[in-house]
């Protein structure tokens, strides 16, 4: 008996959007026994994982045939195909066009498909934002808005596996939130590779902060708009107003910083230095006190000393970084980085722990100032959602998945909160 296609999804957001847009052009086309993986290569650990992966699936399902693609097998595609595991290698623009799924459904009616079929990424030139309106749970949408990078740090694989930078038009996204807004979601986020870049390609070459004002604008129904990472030094007058004036767009921002050292900095050929990050935070929390900072930063970038990689511990404290995603860095073969002095393994796993302690104490700092607050949660699950800075809150009785509830919080256990539901601010 054929079964529907299975996916399985590695890496970020807008891969996982991506997986929602495959699913519906796969079963559309009516594809059977297969299993899909759709890879990151952020760093050579998901590389890895997404290859471990690949053979569990096989051994567990002997019958389907194993499709890859994403980041990695856009990278690399010749190592997914020297996987006997492995049927078919697509790249990431192939994988969202519908022609493709209908050849590997009916090869024999339509034309087989090349076993390995990924073409120059940087040749194309729009995005696949239109496929579906988002995706997500009953609680929230994610919106993609943006795809690929002109930027060329020296660390990172992502341009290659993704192209050059490419937005939806505003139109396009108001358009696909207002539908999500009439179908009752109470929260969208805003997705894409590099978002500050969004407009860089479009007529009159507009910025995200005109997007989100558009948007809130627009769809008035719409309750809260989240914007899923930035790149503070890219951040532009009309995002930081709106920050400031409109309740709407949550509190908290992912900043990409990567470091907290200018020689370091430099050398991963980022566009800011330490004082611009430090000024940014302190800017965006004048203009919006209740603001939170999520961060990117690598622990042993090629070259770091022991007093470099100190300023990018201290950074964490400076700019007050409540959520932190620490990357021990791993070199990505074809990237300037690979090429530099590396730290010895032990060091960089050091460094990443300290860094995680650092995040961990600075999340524990913001839980505990939320005692005696009251929060506007959106509800991800019966007893569990979050906060607009993003903080999980936990409940002792249950509340509607989707909607948005007033709680007091009276206690945290150090990865999130604990509440009640607030009868007074709700009065």
């Amino acid at each position: 008996m054929s079964t529907p296609p299975r996916f399985t999804t590695f890496g970020c957001r807008l891969n996982a959007y991506e997986t929602a847009a495959m699913t519906e052009l796969a079963e559309r086309a009516g594809l059977r026994d297969t299993i899909v993986v759709n890879t990151c290569a952020v760093t050579a650990e998901a590389v890895r994982k997404g290859k471990q992966e690949i053979r569990k699936l096989k051994r567990a399902h002997p019958g389907s045939d194993v499709i890859v693609t994403g980041c990695a097998a856009q990278t690399d595609p010749q190592a997914f195909a020297a996987m006997p595991e492995v049927a078919h290698v697509i790249g990431n623009a192939e994988k969202m066009r519908a022609g493709t799924w209908e050849r590997l459904a009916a090869p024999d009616l339509i034309g087989e498909t090349e076993r390995v079929q990924v073409d120059d990424i940087m040749s194309v030139r729009d995005t696949a934002g239109h496929l579906i309106d988002g995706f997500g749970t009953r609680a929230r949408a994610y919106v993609q808005v943006q795809n690929g990078c002109d930027h060329r740090c020296t660390f990172c694989i992502i341009p290659y596996g993704r192209g050059n930078s490419r937005s939806v038009p505003a139109g396009v996204v108001v358009e696909q939130i207002a539908r999500l807004a009439g179908r009752g979601y109470n929260e969208v986020v805003l997705t894409g590779v590099d978002m500050t870049s969004w407009g860089a390609d479009l007529p009159g070459t507009p910025r995200l902060g005109d997007l989100v004002r558009r948007i809130l604008r627009l769809v008035p129904d719409l309750p809260r708009l989240r914007i899923s990472s930035i790149d503070s030094i890219e951040a532009d007058p009309a995002l930081m107003e709106t920050l400031a004036t409109e309740r709407r767009l949550m509190p908290h921002l992912h900043l990409s910083l990567q470091a907290g050292d200018d020689m370091i900095l430099k050398r991963m050929k980022r566009r800011h230095l330490r004082d611009d990050a430090i000024r940014f935070c302190a800017e965006a929390r004048a203009l919006r006190p209740d603001i939170v900072f999520g961060a990117d930063i690598i622990a042993g970038f090629p070259t770091e000393t022991e007093a470099m990689f100190e300023a990018s511990l201290a950074l964490v404290e400076e700019c007050g970084l409540t959520w932190l995603h620490v990357f021990p860095y791993s070199p990505r073969a074809g990237t300037p980085a690979a090429r530099m002095p590396q730290v010895p393994g032990d060091a960089i796993r050091a460094r990443a722990a300290r860094l995680r302690e650092a995040g961990r104490a600075q999340k524990v700092r913001h839980l505990a100032a939320q005692i005696g607050a009251t929060h506007r949660v959106l509800m991800e699950a019966p007893r569990m959602g979050r906060t607009e800075q993003f903080a999980p809150v936990h409940l002792d009785s249950d509340a509607p998945v989707g909607g948005i509830e007033t709680l007091l919080i009276n206690d945290h256990d150090g990865d999130g909160l604990r509440a009640r539901f607030s009868t007074e601010a709700a009065a």
